[in-house]
């Protein structure tokens, strides 16, 4: 279980919103409620922190909670530029101390965990992880539906030809769709660094986040739930161990996040939501136990699964 901590402003730029360089937030909202709801679930996870938030006095208190209720605080990259794959490694090496740093400083935890933002990645990444020590990559998303999703996103936005160029790789590519949906090791050099993908449906590689079931959610709620428990079934028959992954935008209605208005399930009720993301949660709960990303990461690892994967 895990849970991107992308705020309101990164939303933005990646749009090309300008309201983005205001720094707009919605955390000090968000956090106490998504964690209130975790503790009613007796639930913890993984929240994939951005470094810069952390950076910020206001938002220090709200953050600081993660880790003091128990969950784990994965790296998120520090200034969250979708476009991660594009930079060199010292370029890659900053953004992953900076965040490193800014974590430590506030939750009092060194990430053993990173998630590029936009499921940003590149064989540069990888070896920087591998240098500083980390024990998983989360940030795969085998679908191929990655380039609808880029144009949906990305739809009536004022962006400039470098810009969109920056945006090419946004959610991945088509080829993403054929990557496997089991965790596998990466060959680092001489090192090996496990990835844990996020999962999506066996064969057809379509997504159930909680974002993608709100979409559906919103139109019926019987259909989100047999989309759900027809991905449950498939991955038991498969063998997969689902990672499954929450957004701020699945707690969230429109009124606090301006400028979101277009994202799926943002018509719905900040309550209603909430309903649905425990129904998603307790069907989960029914096949899996649920638990965050390095409890996860350790139990494959003991378990030293041999698949090895040549960098593409």
């Amino acid at each position: 279980m895990s849970l991107d901590l992308d705020d309101l402003w990164t939303y933005l730029r990646t749009r090309g919103d300008p309201a983005w360089k205001d720094r707009p937030t919605y955390l000090p909202v968000f956090l106490p409620t998504v964690l209130d709801f975790l503790d009613g679930l007796s639930l913890r996870i993984t929240f994939s922190v951005i470094g810069e938030d952390l950076e910020r006095a206001a938002n220090r208190p709200y953050l600081e909670a993660i880790s003091s209720r128990g969950h784990e605080v994965g790296n998120h990259s520090f200034h969250h530029e979708p476009w991660l794959h594009l930079s060199g490694k010292d370029e890659l090496r900053e953004e992953v101390r900076r965040a490193e740093q800014a974590i430590e400083g506030v939750c009092g935890e060194r990430p053993v965990g990173f998630r590029g933002p936009g499921y940003s990645w590149s064989k540069t990444l990888l070896e920087v992880l591998v240098e500083r020590g980390y024990a998983y990559d989360a940030s795969s998303l085998p679908t191929f539906l990655a380039p609808l999703a880029r144009l949906y996103f990305l739809a009536g936005s004022r962006l400039g030809s470098e810009e969109r160029h920056q945006r090419q790789g946004l959610f991945g590519s088509f080829g993403d769709g054929f990557r496997p949906l089991k965790p596998y090791y990466w060959q680092v050099g001489e090192s090996r660094l496990l990835e844990i993908p996020v999962t999506t449906l066996p064969v057809l590689r379509t997504p159930f986040h909680m974002s993608y079931l709100l979409y559906l959610g919103r139109r019926s709620e019987r259909l989100m739930v047999g989309y759900l428990r027809a991905a449950v079934r498939a991955c038991l028959a498969a063998g997969i161990q689902p990672s499954f992954l929450l957004h701020p935008l699945d707690f969230l209605d429109a009124a606090a996040a301006p400028g979101l208005e277009f994202f799926p399930g943002m018509g719905l009720s900040a309550a209603r939501k909430r309903e649905l993301v425990s129904r998603a949660l307790g069907i989960l709960g029914e096949s899996f136990h649920l638990v965050p990303m390095a409890e996860h990461a350790r139990r494959i690892m003991a378990l030293a699964p041999d698949r090895v994967e040549a960098f593409a």
